[in-house]
């Protein structure tokens, strides 16, 4: 067995035009700034699992110096990284996220969250919705983080 862990982060966007989507779900509330849609809990979950083959990371992989990825769907990027690591004989175990968010609140999506990224990975995936408590950035609402553990077995 191989365990990897992943971690991302991006701030809210000053952009009205962006959507705030995470584990592929649309969220109400302001979108997140980055090259891809940000999804910050599908780039977390994708670092895991590469990790965990030795497969590098997502950055390395899907570069935002390379215009190709611009506004990407992170879901998808995340259904490549699997292949990929299926690919390299190894099969998910579980996956365990946790979602740092002073705002919107995450609960009422966390079932949808789960169930989308269970069927991207093929295997259960738990999201845990937290608070930073006001400490930080991620406390001032600056943004949203996410890291995530996942667990492969030899296929």
């Amino acid at each position: 067995m191989r365990i990897g862990l992943g971690f991302d982060v991006h701030p809210f966007s000053d952009d009205p035009g962006r959507h705030l989507v995470l584990a592929g779900v649309m969220v109400p509330g302001p979108g997140l700034a980055g090259h891809s849609d940000a999804d910050v809990i599908a780039h977390a979950v994708a670092d895991a699992l590469l990790g965990a083959a030795g497969l590098g990371d997502l950055g390395g992989r899907y570069p935002e110096s390379d215009d190709r990825w611009a506004g990407a769907d992170s879901m998808g990027l995340l259904a490549a990284v699997v292949a990929d690591v299926r690919s390299a004989g190894w099969a998910v175990g579980n996956v365990d996220c946790a979602v740092v968010a002073e705002a919107p609140a995450l609960a009422p999506h966390i079932a949808e969250m789960q169930d989308r990224l269970a069927a991207a990975v093929g295997g259960p995936v738990s999201v845990k919705p937290k608070r930073a408590e006001g400490l930080g950035a991620l406390g001032r609402g600056e943004g949203v983080a996410c890291w995530a553990v996942a667990l492969l077995e030899p296929a």
